[in-house]
C-alpha cells in the first residue's frame, strides 16, 4: 500500500511539474531563441497580417486558361510557405499573392516568382540541350500531377526518395519515355540546370514513379519542391509588395482569447458542480491539453487562422465530452452498487469504445481533410486532428491516473464522485416523426430561399469576396488610419457612396505606410467614381488605384472541399459499419450528419449570412462534431442489444432506453462546448460573431440530432429491413 502511495504522489508530481513546465514554455520559451512559446504561433491573414505581393504578366493577351494555370501553380509554390497562403487575379493581367507570417517581403520574391521551365530529357535530347542546339522534352512541369518527399524502408537499408505522380497526360509520355530508355538516363531540367539525373530500371506506366539517390530527406524535399512547383505558363515581373495587416485586426484575436479563457473558466464550474471530484480532475487535464495543443501547434507550424481557432474549440468542447461519458459511466456504476475501485475501473473501461469510436470518425475526416484540402481547409484539419489525438490522450491517460492516484491517496467517498440519478424512459422512436417533418420543414425552407433569393438579389447565397472577387482599392491617404479607425471612419463613408453593407468591406492597413487596401464586392464604373470622390471629399487623399481582383477560394478549393467531404463521410459509414457490425448504423449517422450540414445551410440561405471562408469552416466542424454524440447513442444500443434483447425486449424500448441513459451526458457536452461558442460570439468582432451564430446552431442541432433522429432512424432501417418486434417495456433500471 504504502508502495502505490508512493506511485500515486509521483504521477501527481509528475504532472504538476509537466504542466508547468509546459506553460513556462508557451509563455517564456526555452533556450536563447525561445523555443516553444505561444508567441511563435504563426497567425494567419485574417489575424496578423503578412506579405501582399503583386506580379504583372510579361506576356502581351495572356489567356485566362494560361492565368488560371499559373494562379494554381503559384499556389503550389505558396504552400510551401503557409497553408493560409491566397493567391488570386487583379485586374486583366496582374497576380496578386498573400502569405500570412512573413515580414520581410524580399525573402520570397526571388523563388516565388521566378520563371523557369521544367522539362525531362533523354540522353540524346540533352546532348542538343547542353551544346544549345534544338532539342525536344519528353515532359514538362504541366505533366506532373505531385512531387514529395518520403523515405523507403522496404529494401535492407533506408533509402530518401522523391515520388512522383502525373496527370493523365503526363502518364502516357512518361510510360512511353521510360519504355524507350530503359537502362538509360532521363534528365530533369530546371530553370537551365540539370536537377536529378536517375537511371530508367523500369518501364512506368502506372502514373507514379520513385527517384532515389538522395543523401538526404532535406535533399529530397528541395527535388520535390523543385518539381512540384513545375514551370509557370507565364513570365511574371514583380509590380509591388507589401507587408498588409489582419483582415479581422488584433482585436478577433485578442477578444477570441479572452472568450476562449472564460468559456474554459464557466466549463471548469459546470464540470466540477456536475461531478464533483472527477471534474476537478478533468479541469486539470483540459489545462494540460490547453498546454499541449499550443505546443503542437508550434511544433507542426500550424498557420492558426479563425477556422484554425474553430477547430480548437470544437477538440476543446471533445476532450471534455470524453470526460463527461467517463463520469457518466462511473456515477452508473457506483449507482448500481460497484465500489469506487471498481466503478472507476469499470467506467474507462465501458466508455473506452465509445470515445474512440466517436473520435476516431472525427479523425477520419480530418485526415481525408488536411490531405485533399488547401488553404483555410487545410489549416482547420491539422488543429482539428491535433486537438483530437489530444483529448483522447488527456482523457484516457491524463485523467484516469490522476484519478486512480486520488482515490490512492483516500478519496474512497462515492459521494466525492457524484450520485446517479434515475433516468425516465422517453418515447424517442414515437417522438422521432414529429422530428422528422420539423427537420424536413426546416431543410426545404433553406433550399426554397435559394432560388427566391436568386431571383431577388441575383445570387443565392450571400457570398463573400472570398468566392465572388469583387473590387480592390488601395488609397494613400495623408495620414495613418489604425484598423480600428479605418473600420469605425473609412468603411462608413465607402459603405453609404457605394449602397454596400459594412460587413462586405474589408480593410487592411499597409505597414510602414498611409496606403490603406480595401476590398468590396465589385463595383461598377459610377460606384467606384462615387467611392473615390467620398474618400476625397471627407478624407486627405493622395494616390487612388482600383482594380477588379478574383476571388481567393477557386474552384478547385470548392472542389477539394465537397469531394473530401465525401470521401471522409464515406470512410466514416464504412468504420461505423466494420465497427457496430451493421452498416445501419452507418447509414443513419450519415443521414443524420447530412441533416445537420443542411439545417445550418437553411440558416446561411434564409439569413443571407456571409458566404465565405468561416462558412467552409463552420461546415467543417458540424461534420466533425455532429458524428460524436450520435457514436456514444449508437455504442449504449450496442451495448444494450447484448443486454436487453435475451430478455425479449423490442428494438424499440432499447432505443428508448438507449437515448434515455445517455440524454444527461449529450445535454452536459453540448452545453460546455456551447459555452465556448456563446461566449466567443459575445466578445467576439462582427466576423466572427457571426460565425460563432451558426457554431451554436450547428451545437444544438447535433444534439437535437443525436437525440431525436439518429437512434429512431436505425430503428427505422433495422425493423424496415427484418420483421418487427413487439416485447415488454424496459424499466428503469435496465
Amino acid at each position: 500500500m504504502k508502495k502505490a502511495k508512493r506511485n500515486s504522489v509521483l504521477i501527481i508530481l509528475v504532472f504538476i511539474l509537466a504542466v508547468a513546465l509546459g506553460i513556462y514554455t508557451t509563455v517564456i520559451g526555452l533556450g536563447k531563441e525561445k523555443v516553444g512559446t505561444a508567441k511563435n504561433i504563426v497567425l494567419g491573414l485574417d489575424l496578423a497580417g503578412g506579405v501582399s505581393i503583386t506580379y504583372e504578366v510579361v506576356e502581351e493577351n495572356p489567356t485566362q486558361q494560361e492565368i488560371d494555370d499559373t494562379i494554381e501553380r503559384l499556389q503550389m509554390r505558396v504552400d510551401g510557405y503557409s497553408t493560409d497562403g491566397s493567391v488570386y487575379q487583379e485586374g486583366t493581367n496582374r497576380i496578386n499573392i498573400e502569405i500570412p507570417g512573413v515580414t520581410d517581403a524580399n525573402e520570397i520574391l526571388e523563388e516565388l516568382g521566378k520563371p523557369g521551365a521544367l522539362e525531362f530529357l533523354d540522353e540524346t535530347n540533352y546532348s542538343l540541350f547542353a551544346s544549345g542546339e534544338k532539342y525536344e522534352a519528353l515532359l514538362t512541369g504541366s505533366d506532373v500531377k505531385s512531387a514529395s518527399a518520403a523515405i523507403d524502408n522496404s529494401g535492407t537499408t533506408t533509402e530518401h526518395i522523391v515520388e512522383l505522380a502525373f496527370n493523365d497526360e503526363g502518364t502516357k509520355k512518361f510510360a512511353d519515355a521510360t519504355k524507350a530508355n530503359l537502362n538509360k538516363i532521363i534528365y530533369i531540367i530546371y530553370d537551365g540546370a540539370v536537377v536529378s539525373a536517375p537511371t530508367v530500371e523500369q518501364a512506368i506506366t502506372g502514373g507514379s514513379a520513385m527517384i532515389n539517390g538522395m543523401a538526404d530527406l532535406e535533399e529530397a524535399e528541395k527535388l520535390a519542391q523543385t518539381i512540384r512547383i513545375g514551370a509557370l505558363p507565364l513570365t511574371l515581373t514583380e509590380l509591388r509588395s507589401n507587408v498588409v495587416g489582419a483582415t479581422l485586426g488584433q482585436d478577433a484575436l485578442t477578444s477570441s482569447l479572452k472568450a476562449g479563457a472564460i468559456g474554459m473558466g464557466i466549463i471548469a464550474i459546470i464540470m466540477i458542480v456536475v461531478y464533483l471530484l472527477p471534474g476537478i480532475v478533468s479541469v486539470l487535464a483540459l489545462v494540460a491539453y490547453v498546454v499541449l495543443t499550443l505546443l503542437c501547434l508550434n511544433f507542426f507550424n500550424a498557420s492558426l487562422t479563425l477556422p484554425g481557432i474553430a477547430g480548437i474549440v470544437l477538440s476543446i468542447g471533445m476532450a471534455v465530452d470524453a470526460n463527461v461519458v467517463i463520469f457518466t459511466r462511473i456515477k452508473e456504476e457506483i449507482g448500481a452498487g460497484n465500489g469506487v475501485k471498481a466503478a472507476i475501473d469499470l467506467g474507462f473501461n465501458k466508455a473506452l469504445s465509445a470515445i474512440l469510436d466517436s473520435n476516431i470518425t472525427t479523425l477520419i475526416a480530418a485526415i481525408v481533410l488536411y490531405m485533399m484540402g488547401t488553404g483555410p481547409i487545410k489549416g482547420f484539419a491539422l488543429t482539428l486532428g491535433i486537438g483530437i489525438v489530444l483529448s483522447m490522450f488527456t482523457a484516457l491517460v491524463v485523467t484516469k491516473n490522476l484519478l486512480k492516484a486520488l482515490y490512492t491517496l483516500g478519496a474512497k467517498n462515492p459521494k466525492l464522485y457524484g450520485v446517479k440519478k434515475e433516468y425516465k424512459v422517453q418515447g424517442y422512436v414515437k417522438f422521432s416523426r414529429v422530428a422528422y417533418i420539423i427537420s424536413f420543414i426546416a431543410i426545404a425552407a433553406g433550399l426554397i430561399a435559394l432560388p427566391i433569393f436568386k431571383g431577388k438579389d441575383g445570387s443565392a447565397l450571400n457570398y463573400t469576396l472570398e468566392f465572388t472577387g469583387g473590387t480592390a482599392m488601395t488609397v494613400d491617404f495623408d495620414k495613418y488610419y489604425d484598423l480600428q479607425a479605418a473600420e469605425e471612419q473609412i468603411r462608413p463613408v465607402i459603405a453609404e457612396a457605394s449602397d454596400l453593407s459594412e460587413a462586405t468591406i474589408q480593410v487592411q492597413n499597409v505597414k510602414d505606410t498611409n496606403e490603406i487596401v480595401i476590398k468590396t464586392p465589385e463595383l461598377s464604373v459610377e460606384q467606384r467614381n462615387d467611392v473615390e470622390n467620398a474618400l476625397r471629399d471627407n478624407f486627405g487623399v493622395k494616390e487612388f488605384a482600383i482594380e477588379n481582383i478574383s476571388g481567393t477560394i477557386s474552384s478547385e478549393m470548392q472542389r477539394n472541399a465537397i469531394v473530401s467531404v465525401i470521401i471522409a463521410t464515406i470512410l466514416m459509414l464504412i468504420y461505423i459499419a466494420v465497427r457496430f457490425d451493421d452498416v445501419k448504423f452507418g447509414a443513419a449517422a450519415v443521414v443524420a450528419l447530412l441533416h445537420d450540414v443542411l439545417v445550418v445551410f437553411a440558416i446561411y440561405s434564409i439569413g443571407r449570412l456571409s458566404v465565405g471562408n468561416t462558412f467552409i469552416a463552420c461546415m467543417l466542424t458540424i461534420v466533425g462534431y455532429s458524428i460524436n454524440a450520435t457514436i456514444i447513442i449508437f455504442d449504449r444500443i450496442r451495448e444494450n442489444l447484448v443486454l436487453m434483447k435475451s430478455k425479449g425486449e423490442s428494438y424499440e424500448n432499447i432505443v428508448n432506453a438507449s437515448i434515455s441513459q445517455t440524454f444527461t451526458r449529450t445535454i452536459y457536452s453540448s452545453l460546455t462546448t456551447f459555452v465556448m461558442v456563446f461566449v466567443l460570439y459575445i466578445m467576439g468582432v462582427t466576423s466572427i460573431k457571426e460565425f460563432a451564430l451558426t457554431l451554436m446552431a450547428g451545437i444544438v442541432c447535433g444534439a437535437y440530432s443525436s437525440v431525436c433522429i439518429t437512434g429512431p432512424l436505425w430503428f427505422a432501417f433495422k425493423t424496415k429491413l427484418g420483421k418487427q418486434e413487439k416485447g415488454k417495456k424496459v424499466s428503469k433500471k435496465a
